[in-house]
């Protein structure tokens, strides 16, 4: 169940990494953007509910998710728009540090040395990752990343301790909000509809948050919050990925050590747990 839970985290992670290209694609306002995008992501969660059985639920869980959520949806979007995407994902992936803060503070949770080492050495490496790409200026844009990745963290502490019903729930709230909330500046922000404009939201709602956070709500089953926020840092690794393919911009000696940094610090991460859950569940 773990194995399979990380799995499906990775393929969550992948179509996110998709999120700041397709952004860039789209000449709307980042409102409507959202908008849009999630009004197709909630048809997408709409479907996968009734398919599988699944029940909407409302309670605490899924509702304090859905406001996290939505909140987390618009602000990596204006945050896209008012910063440079590399800066808006660095700032974003700050969600682990802040996990541990929370857990700590609010459910008095204990983590290991080697939880902590991990985080602060995945921070540093998606830094140098960006490093030659980070920029001092577009502060309001890096402040609201700040709190995307707040808002990240909080969500990835709640959906840990709520069941899939009420994960998959407070997406689809997230979702027909942020939709309601994006969708009402269309008649002050009327949308350029070109081709390319509109695949880029169809792919956007469909995809990178429609069929990612279904993979991401099955992912919590088995897998911690803060394993899910350490894998998914394959989010901005990639994401210079889509760059290079879209315009040929390749990596530069910093991007390469960060990413070497993140993979060593993640993998290590994952045999070290793996290690001492075996040797602890033996042992009992």
């Amino acid at each position: 169940m773990r194995r399979k839970s990380e799995g499906m985290m990775v393929a969550a992670a992948l179509l996110w990494s998709t999120g700041g290209v397709l952004i860039k694609l789209i000449p709307w306002n980042a409102m409507v953007i959202g908008g849009a995008r999630s009004l197709l992501a909630a048809g997408v969660l709409l479907i996968y509910i009734r398919l599988s059985g699944a029940k909407i639920r409302f309670n605490r869980y899924s509702v304090s998710s859905g406001i996290c959520m939505a909140g987390l949806l618009f602000s990596f979007v204006v945050a896209n728009k008012l910063t440079t995407a590399a800066n808006a994902i660095v700032i974003q992936y700050t969600s682990p540090a802040f996990i541990l803060i929370f857990s700590a503070l609010f459910f008095r949770q204990k983590f290991r040395r080697a939880d902590v080492a991990a985080v602060v050495f995945t921070i540093f490496g998606i830094s140098l990752f960006f490093f030659d790409r980070l920029t001092p200026g577009h502060l309001l844009g890096n402040c609201v990343a700040v709190l995307s990745g707040i808002l990240c963290a909080l969500d990835y502490i709640i959906c840990g301790r709520a069941d899939t019903d009420s994960r998959l729930s407070g997406i689809l709230f997230s979702h027909v909000a942020a939709a309601a909330a994006g969708l009402a500046f269309v008649p002050a922000f009327p949308p350029v509809m070109t081709p390319a404009a509109v695949w880029s939201v169809l792919a956007l709602g469909i995809f990178q948050i429609g069929v990612s956070y279904i993979f991401y709500a099955l992912a919590l089953r088995g897998c911690p919050p803060l394993a899910c926020s350490l894998i998914g840092a394959v989010e901005p690794l990639l994401n210079p990925v889509w760059v290079f393919l879209y315009n040929g911009e390749s990596p530069g000696k910093f991007a390469l050590l960060g990413g070497a940094v993140v993979l060593v610090s993640v993998t290590g991460w994952c045999v070290w747990r793996d290690r001492f859950v075996a040797a602890h569940s033996g042992a009992a």
